[in-house]
């Protein structure tokens, strides 16, 4: 029997010593010859390995330059979309009448801003973001398109809560709220004139919000913060500046003699159905102004009445011609010249005095009077007498130290200075003009510190709207001596033969002027136009407030500053002196007499009417005042 392979022991020599196994594996082709290396199994390994070669250095390339290189690029890409500058708004001080009552206060509101790019994305819901801050819809489309490259816009400011809320439930792209503040005046229209207002950024543009900005506005700080993708501020990151909040500030204002003064004065421009008026009140021994108003007034709460028309302070930037208001200084001055004293006589016959080619007269023909007849029946005749005498450099020089033609202490913005032309250039019709009234300007703050400067025995204080807690040294103008006797010669002007009877005040002594001015127009003055002052001081013994009160073209009939005026002077003068608990100086009794019937008349028109008056006219000018 043949086998199928070799026996390992015998037979096939030429294949040596070969075990049988290894030869039936032979013979079965399962025996695995070595392999050749294949060359395209090299080439890929090895550009395999040249790449990843490649790659890691690229990867380490790029992480050095990542690292050292653009580093600072890099963060100022991601500090573009997610870290931030944020401004913190500096809280702006508050404004208080001088026992602490709010007059002005900064509120937190929401204003809307957008990121055009953003909200775009969503321009369809363009309408619902307009119908909810109350903006055209169209209007607010263009807006928004045509400010597409911008990053930042505002589309509302100063929301109400509710408002702000609605607009954040809309939660549109792009759309943002931030905190802003708004100013608030909790009088309103009661001190409108002499706070001013603010602009939408809270920085003041009138009155004393614009006077004491640099005081209440504060500086805003500065922060930085990361944000998230929809602007949300996720982590504040570092401090950059502080915040410092504006300062508080106690005006001089008294708020309740401001409320009466606006009271009064509204009452009395209503009834009369003047143009304008204006009043202020000042503490004589202080120089503190504790109530200025106008009307017509405004209100700043409301912008759509902010308009120059409405929120002028007529009572600080207003030029009239003060009328017999002015001779009280004439008279001063006579008496601090010694030419004068408190008993001289002026003959005042025949009623008229001719100057130049001018003739002045007076209403009735007085005769022989003493200075105190002079104010309290309002002598033209009597002043031009005394200017004449006295020349124009004293009176000049008076007028100008007691503060006319120049502005007051006060730093209230815009404020006119009056006009008061040199002496040198006065002819003498000028002189007697001046004396009664014409031919120079003044404001009603003007003239009430030059009655508070009266009423402190000729001493001239500063004027100024901040509260004071001690009298501030002022400036002797006048001998005290000659204050006093004015003032005294003021009582006869509200007394029952003076013209300013009405404005009497029951258990005070006042001391006042009436004035009534023709206005001025183009040629000369108008024969139908008038201004009514009355200008004085109270308690007349021992003087604590000087309050003037000007309305302009009364037209309801009256038109004498002590038928208009005074009536108001008396209203304002009579609270204040009751709310400031200043004690009576006279009995009730001898303020409680029986008006006079037909009051009598004041201040006649000046020399100087229009080219088409005729010469009838001009004599009896004095029977149409």
């Amino acid at each position: 029997m043949k086998l199928p392979f070799n026996w390992p022991f015998g037979g096939n020599a030429k294949r040596g010593t070969r075990s049988a196994r290894a030869e039936r594996v032979e013979r079965a082709g399962l025996t695995r010859k070595p392999d050749a290396p294949q060359p395209s199994f090299r080439l890929r390994s090895g550009l395999l390995g040249a790449a990843m070669a490649i790659g890691a250095g690229v990867l380490v390339w790029k992480a050095v330059t990542l690292q050292f290189v653009e580093s600072s690029f890099l963060i100022g890409q991601g500090d573009q979309r997610f870290s931030r500058v944020a401004s913190i708004v500096a809280h702006r001080g508050a404004v208080k009448d001088r026992f602490g009552e709010p007059l002005a206060v900064s509120t937190p509101v929401d204003s809307v801003w957008v990121s055009p790019k953003e909200l775009l994305q969503a321009a369809d819901r363009i309408p619902q973001l307009a119908e909810t801050v109350k903006r055209d819809p169209v209007d607010l489309a263009n807006r928004i398109t045509s400010n597409a490259e911008r990053q930042f816009l505002y589309v509302a400011r100063h929301l109400q809560p509710a408002e702000a809320e609605r607009v954040r439930k809309l939660d549109l792209p792009g759309v943002h709220l931030t905190r802003e503040y708004r100013r608030y005046y909790p009088a309103g229209e009661v001190t409108g004139h002499v706070l001013g207002f603010t602009n939408v950024d809270d920085g003041g543009q009138e009155g004393l919000e614009l006077a004491y900005d640099h005081w209440l506005a504060g500086e805003d700080g500065a922060k930085r913060v990361i944000q998230d993708n929809l602007g949300r501020i996720v982590q504040d990151v570092e401090s950059i500046r502080p915040v410092r909040p504006g300062r508080d500030m106690l005006l001089s204002v008294d708020m309740r003699i401001q409320y009466l003064a606006y009271r009064e004065l509204k009452a009395a421009i209503q009834a009369n159905r003047a143009r304008s008026g204006s009043a202020v009140v000042i503490d004589v021994t202080t120089g503190e102004v504790l109530a200025m108003v106008n009307q017509p007034t405004f209100n700043p709460n409301d912008r759509e009445q902010l308009k120059p028309a409405g929120y002028k302070n007529r009572a600080a930037t207003d030029l009239v011609e003060p009328g017999s208001s002015i001779k009280p200084f004439v008279v001063a001055a006579g008496l601090a010249s010694g030419l004068y004293n408190a008993s001289s006589v002026i003959d005042t016959s025949p009623g008229m005095i001719k100057v130049g080619l001018k003739v002045i007269e007076d209403h009735h023909n007085l005769g022989a009077v003493d200075l105190a007849t002079v104010l309290a029946k309002s002598s033209n005749v009597g002043m031009t007498h005394i200017a004449l005498n006295l020349g124009p450099e004293r009176i000049y020089s008076t007028l100008s130290k007691l503060g006319f033609g120049q502005v007051t202490t006060s730093g209230y913005p815009g404020e006119s200075a009056g006009l008061l032309t040199n002496y040198s250039r006065w002819r003498p019709i000028t002189t007697a003009t001046v004396a009664y009234g014409y031919g120079l300007s003044v404001t009603p703050l003007q003239l009430a510190h030059a009655y508070a400067t009266l009423g402190a025995g000729g001493i001239s204080r500063p004027i100024t709207f901040v509260k004071v807690d001690h009298p501030v040294p002022g400036e002797r103008v006048l001998p005290e001596q000659v204050s006093r006797d004015v003032v005294h010669m003021l009582e006869s002007v509200v007394s029952n033969i003076g013209t300013g009877k009405r404005a009497s005040i029951a258990g005070y002594r006042v001391a006042g002027k009436t004035g009534t001015a023709w206005k001025s127009s183009i040629g000369g003055y108008s024969t139908n136009r008038y201004l009514a002052v009355f200008a004085g001081v109270a308690p007349a013994t021992n003087p604590r407030l000087a309050t003037v009160v000007v309305i302009d073209e009364p037209s309801a009939g009256l038109y004498y500053g002590g038928d208009v005026s005074a009536p108001v002077f008396a209203g304002i003068m009579g609270g204040a002196l009751r709310l400031m608990a200043v004690a009576p100086d006279a009995p009730l009794e001898q303020t409680r007499d029986e008006m006079p019937a037909s009051p009598m008349p004041e201040d006649p028109p000046p020399v100087d009417l229009p080219p088409s008056t005729t010469v009838a006219q001009r004599a009896n000018a004095g029977a149409r005042r």
